[in-house]
């Protein structure tokens, strides 16, 4: 490893979108760019999350993704994605990544199988075995299907390679489960529009959407959020994720970023399309909203420093 990073010292992880051009290769040129945004804003990259379109794109390409960030060397750490249903393809991707510069992974819930307590700590306890990085586990039952129970926490929790949970559920009840049984774990929220809240209540970071179009913004709005300075983030920051959500994840962040010029093309992999997205102003006022919140924040820290 080039760089040996305290994992904790990222309280921002942007869910990296994955370019591609208009034939629907990877673009690896605009890759380039929005790595090294994320890495001067000084956020954590995950690749191949849902946000990164990961299950859309072929085994080899997704290795190959991998070991180009690797060797931009960005400066800060890396996390992969691991998703799908079929463990021992995960663990071969696993072994795979082991031997690339990365330094954690997203361990997500099999999709669409929904297994209970059983299943899932088999699961997990494959992957974590296997991983030669820090684990985070992710509860997205919007996706998966299935509810990670606090039970299947509570069988994990002192495993050696388990570090970190990101909780996308949406329900505040289900993330203070997880500290309960849980409370060494370090817990991340999945969702931008709840960082201040599920901060109020323990999370220590935010694995982002948002961040990709507004990566130093939100790493401002996620560590305001985790210092309890939460007075100028509403309703700047609630409007604003909502926007990005407003069409399946990634489709706005994608369109958002074609706008500004941040990527060559809005080009998602099928069965996602950015034509779902037929209105722009929403998104497009929600970048004016954060590019002022931010400007109006500096300008105040500004102030602060002089008097």
């Amino acid at each position: 490893m080039t760089n040996n990073f305290n994992l904790a010292d990222y309280s921002t992880w942007t869910a990296l979108v994955t370019p591609f051009d208009e034939l629907g290769a990877i673009d690896f040129d605009s890759l380039t760019n929005l790595v090294r945004q994320q890495a001067k804003a000084g956020n954590g990259i995950l690749l191949l999350g849902s946000t990164g379109e990961g299950l859309a794109i072929a085994p080899e390409d997704q290795l190959t993704i991998v070991d180009f960030v690797c060797k931009l060397q960005p400066g800060v750490p890396l996390m992969v994605a691991v998703g799908g249903a079929d463990l021992p393809a995960q663990l071969n991707w696993i072994k795979h990544c082991n031997r690339l510069d990365i330094h954690a992974y997203l361990l997500g819930t099999p999709f669409y199988a929904k297994p209970g307590v059983a299943g899932q700590t088999h699961w997990f306890k494959n992957l974590l075995d296997a991983a030669a990085h820090p684990c985070m586990i992710y509860n997205v039952p919007s996706r998966s299907g299935v509810n990670i129970p606090e039970q299947t926490v509570a069988n994990l929790a002192e495993h050696k390679n388990l570090w970190a949970m990101k909780e996308a559920s949406g329900d505040i009840h289900q993330f203070l489960a997880y500290r309960q049984v849980a409370p060494n774990l370090a817990m991340y929220s999945g969702e931008d529009a709840l960082m201040p809240y599920l901060a109020a209540a323990g999370a220590v970071g935010l694995v982002s959407v948002c961040s990709n179009v507004w990566p130093q913004e939100t790493n401002l709005y996620v560590k305001k959020s985790v210092a309890g300075d939460n007075q100028s983030l509403f309703p700047v920051w609630y409007n604003a994720t909502n926007a990005l959500f407003s069409a399946a994840n990634p489709i706005p962040v994608k369109v958002l970023m074609h706008l500004r010029d941040m990527i060559a093309s809005p080009m998602l992999r099928a069965p996602l399309t950015h034509l779902e997205l037929t209105e722009h102003q929403g998104i497009v006022d929600a970048d004016k909203s954060v590019c002022n919140w931010y400007a109006a924040q500096r300008k105040q820290a500004a102030l602060a420093d002089i008097s």
